[in-house]
């Protein structure tokens, strides 16, 4: 059974790099690539349904949906995987710091860690969002920033763990200098299960930057991002769902295929999955 699992994962690892590629591609051939342009209005063909002129209908104000769509898959992806990176530089070395120095580093970046993770993630996110206008930039940096403490918690356990190593406690013997520890002998083993969490973690930040853009509080109009496409679409989720639809499927086939990499990559990469089949 394990056999079949991780064939089943590795497998799937495939289709979602290959899906994942694709959206990608898009993404950033996208705006050059889109029949219209991103704001191109048109009374005339305003809650068009699918046709051959516009494959995948047009909105309230006669704009292309396949555009728009196109164009807003940049911010989305920005959203998910510039928060993610961001997590990573901030979360990392904090967690580091505090799995191999314990004691007030340890416990002073914890405290504040578990304070930050008390609070859900969209109130955190709307709680800094409020502070200041709305951007795409900014709210990258809140969802990154809302993902920080995961990542310090995961970094931290890691790096206590791989602390009692005998690698570790020989290059203490050593008396090499602690950057050199953390950084050439704790991190590089640490890796693999970073890696595995930010591949999921992604999933997570594209959900919620397409969550606070559809509060209003992500791309402003008339800029186009999938979480609001979707909040625009309200108005006429029973009179023209294609609205809603296109950047919907697309935000749910983005967060698959991230998964089914997630996946893969914890079967390739987790040691505790490959001493388990061992």
């Amino acid at each position: 059974m394990p056999e079949h699992r991780a064939a089943r994962n590795i497998k799937g690892l495939h289709v979602g790099l290959a899906l994942l590629l694709f959206i990608v591609v898009m993404a950033v051939i996208g705006p050059s690539v889109s029949p219209y342009e991103m704001d191109a209005t048109s009374l005339e063909q305003r809650l068009a349904p699918p046709s051959a002129m516009h494959w995948l209908g047009t909105d309230e104000f006669g704009r292309d949906v396949l555009s728009r769509m196109l164009n807003g898959a940049q911010s989305s992806l920005v959203m998910g995987f510039g928060a993610t990176l961001f997590s990573i530089l901030v979360g990392v070395p904090l967690g580091l710091a505090a799995g191999y120095f314990k004691g007030y580093i340890d416990d002073i970046i914890m405290r504040v860690v578990d304070v930050m993770i008390s609070v859900p993630p969209v109130i955190l996110g709307l709680l800094i969002l409020s502070l200041t206008p709305p951007s795409l930039w900014k709210t990258t940096l809140a969802v990154g920033l809302v993902y920080v403490p995961i990542m310090v918690r995961l970094t931290r356990s890691v790096t206590l763990e791989v602390c009692g190593e005998e690698y570790v406690q020989s290059a203490k013997a050593r008396a090499e200098y602690n950057w050199y520890i953390l950084f050439s002998e704790i991190l590089p083993n640490a890796w693999p299960a970073i890696i595995v969490e930010s591949a999921l973690r992604v999933t997570f930040a594209i959900l919620l930057g397409a969550a606070l853009s559809f509060l209003g509080l992500g791309v402003q109009p008339p800029a186009s991002d999938w979480g609001l496409m979707i909040a625009e679409a309200r108005p006429f989720i029973a009179t023209a769902p294609w609205i809603a639809c296109a950047p919907g499927i697309a935000l749910c086939l983005t967060v698959m295929a991230i998964n089914l990499v997630g996946d893969g990559l914890r079967e390739r990469l987790d040691p505790r999955l490959n001493r388990s089949r061992a």
